[in-house]
């Protein structure tokens, strides 16, 4: 993908170098330790999270949910991205790219859109979630509205996950920015609530549909894009992105992990379902054909 001519978004806090996260810590799984086999599975599952970064670490450790925070630091300084950064400017151009998107599909629906903030960080830094550590990948905070992205987590998109290519990089972008318009839409909110009161399956049931629409709009997103945006996608961007989505299926992810298959642990869905959501989100171009909730298939 070319993004020459695009604009940068000018939400984009850069934490990177600020001590935000310093001495901050977070207990996981009940007190369970972590070691770092869990670690690197939830690194890799983590990088599409959404709401609650840390379920995917308490349920790798045996614990039942997600972790609470037992000391956390205050958000430390942040600044705009410096000019000479050319992976953050690329960032910024892609989170220009999904508020022109998003400002039009809102706007078509008599609705105002509200930009998330996207703060760069590094290690570790204090989020209205709790204290967000780069072993988790990016993922949004709908306390604080803001996708928490330390980039170093492209390079490991790149040597060992297997999902190269910048375009592969934006679709974890366009996928948070998904999670941030399912909060501004009031579905987080309801279902959490659903979560709160069914079982563990249930719940994961719930988590799964959730982030197969963050990927449906992420794929409206790579559609309207065309449109409305500056930037063009080149032969191969959607493989990329198809790859990507495909490589951190749950069914793939725990066969790799532990040989293993579990559906009912599910909390993001398989990769033919991420695959197959993204393609429906960019085949359609409308956020109205992401209705996982009401598919009785997915």
């Amino acid at each position: 993908m070319k993004m020459d001519g695009e604009e940068e978004s000018s939400n984009v806090e850069d934490a990177r170098g600020s001590g935000g996260g310093g001495g901050g810590g977070m207990s996981f799984g009940g007190g369970r330790g972590i070691g770092l086999g869990t670690i690197a599975v939830a690194l890799v599952a983590g990088w599409v999270f959404g709401i609650n970064p840390l379920t995917m670490l308490g349920l790798l450790s045996g614990g039942g949910g997600g972790a609470a925070p037992v000391q956390q630091s205050a958000p430390g300084p942040a600044h705009a991205p410096p000019a000479g950064d050319a992976q953050a400017k690329f960032v910024a151009q892609v989170l220009h790219s999904t508020e022109v998107v998003w400002t039009d599909v809102f706007r078509e629906a008599g609705k105002t859109y509200q930009p998330p903030k996207l703060r760069l960080f590094t290690n570790s830094e204090p989020t209205g979630c709790g204290q967000g550590n780069a072993a988790m990948g990016p993922f949004y905070c709908p306390a604080d509205r803001k996708v928490y992205l330390d980039m170093g987590f492209f390079n490991v998109m790149t040597q060992r996950l297997g999902a190269p290519g910048q375009f592969a990089q934006a679709y974890v972008v366009a996928h948070e920015v998904g999670h941030h318009v399912q909060n501004l839409l009031g579905i987080s909110d309801k279902v959490d609530a659903m979560r709160q009161r069914g079982t563990e399956a249930q719940a994961n049931a719930m988590s799964v549909r959730l982030e197969l629409q963050a990927d449906c709009f992420a794929g409206v997103w790579a559609k309207r894009s065309q449109a409305v945006s500056v930037w063009r996608l080149e032969q191969g961007d959607i493989e990329t992105a198809l790859n990507a989505a495909s490589q951190i299926g749950d069914d793939t992810l725990q066969r790799k992990s532990r040989g293993t298959v579990v559906p009912e642990s599910f909390t993001h869905g398989t990769s033919a379902q991420r695959v197959g959501w993204f393609k429906r989100g960019f085949d359609t171009g409308s956020p109205d054909q992401c209705g996982t909730f009401e598919a009785k298939q997915l």
